[in-house]
């Protein structure tokens, strides 16, 4: 394993992306354990994507228009479906003082599907994880296996960082009524935009 492959990816977990946005709104309304819990199902729901990559299924999503943009149609209306729940203040996306804890496998589920259904990390991986194995390697797959799980190791990392980050300043935020309903606001635009880069997306 490479210094690049490592500031490469540490590079990519930190962007803030789907579901760096899920973590930070399941920390703030639910507290740090379901922020953790948020982390593991959207790390989770990379899985499928990595594996796609390394079986060289990815590639068919990759030439296949329609398998990729019914991915991307059920990904944007997902996406497009959390912003109304954040915005409504429902479940577990709810930033309010006094909110219903979530389900686990609740948690889990929209962080796995929010993942899953974005067809765009699929041709990512195809194309990031061949380039730090050599060509002539003879344990080609052996070694693209273990560059995912470091990956996936990374990505909860990072998303329970940005978790606990959230979980330190909840509690100030839920004492101001204005801070909340921006932070609605904030996470709703934030899965809107997500949604609508999503549906301009190309293979």
């Amino acid at each position: 394993m490479s210094w690049e492959f490592l500031a490469t990816s540490a590079i990519v977990c930190l962007m803030p992306g789907t579901g760096v946005i899920y973590t930070l709104a399941v920390s703030l309304g639910q507290g740090l354990r379901a922020g953790l819990i948020a982390a593991f199902g959207c790390t989770l729901g990379i899985l499928p994507h990595l594996a796609a990559s390394i079986l060289g299924l990815a590639a068919l999503l990759h030439t296949s228009a329609v398998a990729f943009n019914a991915l991307k149609i059920a990904g944007v209306l997902y996406l497009l479906f959390m912003a109304w729940r954040v915005w409504r203040g429902t479940g577990a996306l709810g930033v309010r003082e006094r909110s219903e804890p979530a389900a686990p496998l609740r948690l889990i589920r929209d962080g796995v599907l929010l993942n899953v259904l974005n067809p765009k990390l699929s041709v990512f991986f195809l194309a990031f994880l061949p380039q730090f194995v050599p060509a002539a390697a003879e344990d080609a797959t052996l070694r693209m296996i273990w560059l995912a799980g470091v990956f996936m190791a990374m990505t909860f990392a990072t998303f329970a960082l940005y978790g606990a980050f959230a979980g330190a300043v909840r509690t100030r935020i839920l004492a101001r009524p204005a801070a909340m309903r921006w932070m609605r606001l904030t996470f709703a635009g934030a899965f809107t935009l997500l949604g609508l880069r999503l549906a301009l997306a190309d293979r």
